[in-house]
């Protein structure tokens, strides 16, 4: 393999991405094939290194699969508005303040739960307790 090209390794580890992960971004579109080698092997180029970097970036912002898509499809066309853009990210993160609302929530309860423990024995935990289902016919 030349200097310009990478290996499916060399790829992974220069994103911290697993190789099946690659081979299904492959599968699903995200990543365009890469050429092959006389051996048969994947011989990425540079901008496959830059595309998987952006599509490991937007996942670890928690951007779904068909969000990372359509965001790549608007990166590929760089002369357009960039308002699907802004929807997109809008939208995502009306998502994330959901969650957030969610997860306080959650804490909120958890926060009661354990407060209500006065950590005797076992059979008395209100943790336990709380997480067990509700006797049948009660």
């Amino acid at each position: 393999m030349s200097s310009a090209h990478l290996s499916i390794g060399d790829l992974s580890r220069a994103t911290g991405t697993k190789v099946e992960t690659i081979r299904f971004y492959e599968k699903n579109g995200l990543l365009p094939q890469p050429s092959r080698t006389q051996g048969n092997y994947r011989a990425y180029e540079p901008a496959h290194l830059n595309r998987l970097s952006f599509i490991r970036r937007a996942r670890d912002l928690g951007f779904s699969l068909d969000q990372v898509r359509a965001l790549l499809t608007l990166s590929d066309d760089r002369s357009q508005s960039c308002a699907a853009v802004d929807v997109i990210a809008r939208a995502h993160r009306d998502e994330v303040e959901r969650k957030i609302k969610d997860l306080q929530s959650l804490k909120t309860v958890l926060d009661q739960v354990i407060e209500s423990c006065h950590c005797n024995i076992v059979a008395d935990c209100a943790i336990i307790e709380s997480l067990a289902p509700a006797p049948q016919g009660a």
